[in-house]
């Protein structure tokens, strides 16, 4: 599987994208730097998380505009897989590649945690290695990831099987209580309509090694390994 990881001033996880991508499919990814018009042949792009731009005027709206997501959504619409991982996905709803928006989280303070989570679609190209309804954990850095959209998009995200995460409890049970950020129905993370497309607010490649915590991560990177190689 080649892939590339797109780099905006700002971004802060880039070589965790890297290392976790380059475990999984055993090939080192291409650096992109966000004022490239053109992207190398890749099966996957992967937007990772930081603070681009300082998050000045609202969490992705500026790196929406770096010309290299012109490229990105280009891909996208040709079926290349597309990851966007915490400002990575604050980036794919505000260059509507993927619908909704996020904002502040309800309580309005930052959240850095393990967070647990309900895998509810494991037949897509980003989850296979997974069952349905499993639990795993993944790392939380974020002030902006309360996820909202109108009621008809969430019930054609829920109706087409487009939720792909869901904050949990450990035993899996979805509740006010277990909603991390105040995110519309514990909306972790979505697909688009073609299912090539990703977005969600969790780390899975801070959860790949033993000595970070945690693995659960890696079912993902080798999902991605086994639909795109």
């Amino acid at each position: 599987m080649k892939s590339a990881v797109i780099l905006f001033p700002g971004t802060n996880r880039e070589n965790d994208a890297i290392a976790a991508l380059e475990q999984a499919s055993g090939s080192k990814p291409q650096l992109v730097w966000h004022g490239e018009t053109e992207l190398p042949k890749v099966d996957l792009i992967m937007i990772p998380g930081g603070f681009s731009y300082g998050d000045y005027l609202r969490s992705g709206a500026m790196a929406g505009k770096s010309p290299v997501m012109r490229a990105v959504a280009d891909q996208a619409k040709a079926g290349v897989s597309i990851i966007g991982v915490c400002n990575g996905f604050q980036i794919l709803t505000e260059t509507h590649l993927l619908p909704g928006a996020l904002m502040r989280n309800a309580h309005l303070k930052f959240i850095c945690k393990r967070a647990a989570l309900k895998i509810e679609n494991a037949e897509t190209r980003f989850t296979s290695k997974y069952d349905a309804g499993q639990v795993v954990k993944y790392p939380v850095a974020h002030h902006d990831g309360n996820y909202f959209a109108d009621s008809e998009t969430l019930d054609r995200l829920e109706g087409e099987g487009r939720v792909a995460l869901r904050y949990c409890d450990d035993d899996g049970v979805v509740a006010p209580e277990t909603n991390l950020n105040g995110s519309q129905r514990n909306i972790a993370g979505i697909l688009n309509e073609k299912g090539n497309v990703l977005g969600m607010m969790p780390h899975p490649e801070n959860a790949i090694d033993p000595l970070h915590g945690g693995i659960d991560g890696r079912g993902l990177f080798s999902s991605m390994v086994e639909a795109l190689s």
